[in-house]
């Protein structure tokens, strides 16, 4: 199963580049890193841009645009392999089944374990959990376990874990060269400079969500970002996007962190919009489908992680959401849960936001009522702009059905103008 579910989080050239389908997700393979400094330098001017355009602004970056695509798949792979390697020492110690952050270790066992399998002695692993203060209360959780990989691949030594179908010890950072450690470090300095030009403009910085093979590497380095930029408040917001199977898991381990370390949580949830692509590459490559199996699941599943983060607002004020849809049940839903909870629009801790020129009859009502929303603007050249378009509408099932329904409401204005002698007003 390991070994099949691997496969998502591999280099696929065939999954690269999809110019010739006006549906296909670009992800533009580099020969070198000045393209990213150039996509910086755009992302530069389009902060500045929406600072001047309006106050609490946003502005979206693509961390694709920003790194290498080769290099975000392959610390996906790293990251995703580390996670299931806690996995599988939890399914050892009985824990099996068990939501992902009820999962917690004994380090006793834990360390006996490692021992066992030759990774470490029971010294050297009690060294690490000494110098990162973990398993102090005799266990040891995900989020704990995520602090001690930010560590050890500091180590010069290679990590070793087991690949369970040889029983041979394998470096879990093998592909990690010297260059590599260069990208990840010269795109955490990218994320760097746009935070702070961010924070100089008053402007929020969303992370967009991507493929699935690329997600875990950039949830990663936008956590970074935000343990360092969102003390105070929330500037850096990272996308969930709903119609993945760990999108639950995903939310809640987020905030877990962020309760514990005391940063401001920022989130913006979306549905998502490979769907297509994302079933045709696991099909491809032989793996599980990431994505749920109906839209209905996917309704349920963003409702789920909006609930949990609205409870996180009336908690603690310490978490932001921007209510990313153009679903009239969704925008529903959040305005009765804000009014059950007592969260107040003016606080600001929840917005909406629906495409320009989609949905005007969601957005406008909702600021009029005074509650923040905002129009995304897609911005670039017609045949790049396309495909992200053409994604979105596929992304909302029943777009059209919607757009009649907006075309009979600006024909039923009218009509109302006519009557009563005050068209223009």
């Amino acid at each position: 199963g390991a070994e099949q579910r691997e496969k998502q989080y591999r280099a696929h050239q065939g999954f690269g580049d999809h110019h010739g389908r006006v549906t296909g997700a670009h992800t533009y393979f580099y020969t070198d890193e000045a393209k990213c400094d150039q996509h910086m330098e755009i992302f530069l001017r389009c902060i500045d841009a929406s600072s001047g355009s309006s106050e609490d602004g946003f502005s979206a970056i693509k961390l694709t645009a920003l790194a290498r695509p080769q290099f975000l798949v392959r610390f996906s792979e790293v990251l995703v392999k580390w996670r299931r390697f806690f996995n599988q020492m939890a399914a050892e110690q009985g824990q099996a089944g068990q939501a992902v952050l009820e999962m917690k270790l004994e380090v006793e066992k834990l360390q006996e374990a490692l021992a066992n399998l030759g990774i470490a002695t029971k010294a050297d692993s009690q060294q690490w959990f000494m110098g990162e203060s973990l398993g102090t209360s005799g266990t040891v959780d995900l989020l704990d376990w995520n602090t001690l990989f930010n560590s050890r691949t500091k180590l010069s030594r290679p990590l070793l874990i087991p690949n369970r179908k040889t029983g041979q010890l394998e470096p879990l950072l093998s592909r990690f060269s010297e260059e590599e450690e260069l990208q990840m470090e010269r795109t955490l300095q990218r994320m760097d400079v746009l935070a702070k030009r961010a924070v100089e403009k008053g402007v929020r910085l969303m992370v967009d969500a991507e493929q699935s093979y690329f997600q875990p590497a950039i949830s990663h380095l936008t956590v970074e970002t935000q343990r360092r930029f969102n003390r105070n408040q929330p500037i850096i917001y990272n996308t969930y996007q709903c119609y993945l199977k760990e999108a639950y898991n995903n939310v809640t381990g987020d905030v877990e962190l962020s309760r514990r370390e005391g940063w401001h949580f920022g989130t913006k949830l979306v549905r998502g919009a490979y769907m297509e692509q994302e079933r045709e590459r696991a099909a491809q490559m032989g793996y599980e489908d990431p994505i749920n199996p109906s839209y209905e699941k996917t309704n349920e599943m963003y409702h789920r992680c909006l609930d949990y983060v609205l409870e996180e607002i009336k908690h603690s004020r310490k978490a932001s959401v921007m209510v990313a849809s153009h679903n009239e049940d969704t925008v529903k839903f959040t305005l009765r849960r804000m009014m059950e909870l007592g969260i107040h629009p003016a606080e600001k801790k929840v917005c909406f936001g629906q495409l320009l020129g989609m949905c005007d009859q969601i957005t406008f009502p909702l600021g009029q009522a005074g509650f923040p929303v905002y129009k995304y603007v897609p911005y670039g050249p017609v045949n790049e702009v396309l495909p992200y378009l053409s994604r979105r509408a596929q992304e909302n099932r029943g777009f059209m059905q919607r757009a009649n329904r907006e075309r009979d409401l600006l024909w039923k204005e009218v009509k109302r103008r006519l009557l009563t002698g005050n068209l223009f007003s």
